[in-house]
């Protein structure tokens, strides 16, 4: 298990193990599945952002995130950060913003988001956008 706090910063080391491609962004996340999708960096010459499919992250660790293949995903869905997004619950009512997001970094599963309201289920998400990520009510 890991934070997306921890994640954040990490290099991201490719498959023959030289240099860092780049530093973690980000993380977008699959509300629907409740599953991380894509692994988000900034490298290179002019520090263009590139999503990584998380199928192409072969392990992540506290020094490092390895992938399997640094092809970017030009198909990756928008992105909205979790980390700081108000979270409104579907009766309407404010309940505070994310401050962190655990998940499994086997399977990319969203564990639990630690917000100032306090710990939530991964399983109480129900939709992500612009404004606000969508909790089901208690």
């Amino acid at each position: 298990m890991m934070l997306f706090t921890e994640v954040r910063g990490l290099p991201v080391v490719p498959p023959d193990g030289a240099g860092p491609l780049g530093a973690v962004t980000s993380l977008t996340v699959d509300v629907v599945s409740g599953t991380v999708s894509h692994v988000r960096w900034r490298g290179g010459r002019f520090g263009r952002e590139t999503a990584l499919p998380w199928d192409a992250v072969s392990a992540v660790g506290p020094g490092a995130v390895r992938v399997g293949s640094a092809a970017a995903d030009t198909s990756a869905p928008p992105h909205h950060d979790l980390l700081g997004r108000r979270i409104l619950t579907d009766t309407g009512t404010g309940y505070g913003t994310v401050l962190d997001v655990a998940f499994d970094t086997r399977t990319a599963r969203l564990l639990a988001l630690f917000t100032t309201r306090g710990e939530l289920p991964a399983d109480r998400l129900l939709g992500l956008g612009d404004y606000a990520l969508i909790v089901r009510a208690d």
